[in-house]
């Protein structure tokens, strides 16, 4: 929930930033759903749940879990301009920006806790099972699997959606950036979201 002493375009503009999500998209999304609708926004799903008054009700998850509910006023999100703007660069997004950069270091699989952002790490791909259509609950088609990773300290699954799929091949040593760490089904994985890369090395000396 938003602090209350918190504006709330300040509030709604610190979590673009969090959550790797361009403030403009997110606004976008937020003033264009209707009631009882969801839409995706990055790594986020947005749904309206309803409206009181003269505000609506807004539930937002990614794949750990419910992030945020707020009521955010219709006025609010009828302003012909991104009101998240002007606060893109206050105070606390600039020392937020500043904290999340020098976290930005790389990391060893053993390390990994579910929950972890801005994972940078270098692997191996050990295993790549044979992919897996799904229907997503944004409503489309996905091809998907979850590739076996390993470095010195141990192995984790790597989920990979669609066209990741084919980049990589058992073997390879793969270069992740940005990347998050979460639960499914009781086992912690790595997913490289829309703001992370993947990127495969010409060099396979890293140790697995």
């Amino acid at each position: 929930m938003r602090e209350k002493k918190v504006p709330l375009g300040e509030y709604l503009a610190f979590f673009s930033v969090k959550y790797s999500v361009d403030s403009d998209s997110f606004f976008q999304t937020l003033s264009s759903i209707k009631e009882h609708q969801k839409a995706s926004c990055g790594d986020l799903s947005v749904e309206c749940r309803g409206k009181i008054a003269d505000e609506r009700i807004f539930l937002i998850t990614d794949a750990s879990g419910v992030v945020a509910q707020l009521r955010i006023p219709e006025s609010f999100l009828f302003e012909k301009n991104n009101p998240l703007r002007k606060f893109m660069n206050s105070d606390r997004i600039r020392k937020y920006t500043l904290r999340k950069n020098s976290a930005l270091q790389s990391s060893v699989i053993k390390d990994l806790q579910v929950g972890a952002r801005h994972v940078n790490l270098d692997a191996r791909v050990l295993e790549i099972p044979e992919p897996s259509c799904v229907y997503t609950r944004f409503g489309n088609n996905a091809v998907v699997t979850n590739a076996l990773i390993g470095d010195a300290t141990g192995t984790i699954k790597l989920c990979l959606w669609n066209d990741q799929i084919d980049c990589v091949s058992v073997g390879d040593i793969v270069q992740i950036r940005n990347a998050r760490a979460f639960a499914f089904k009781g086992e912690t994985q790595l997913r490289v979201g829309t703001k992370g890369t993947l990127k495969v090395w010409q060099d396979k000396t890293i140790k697995a």
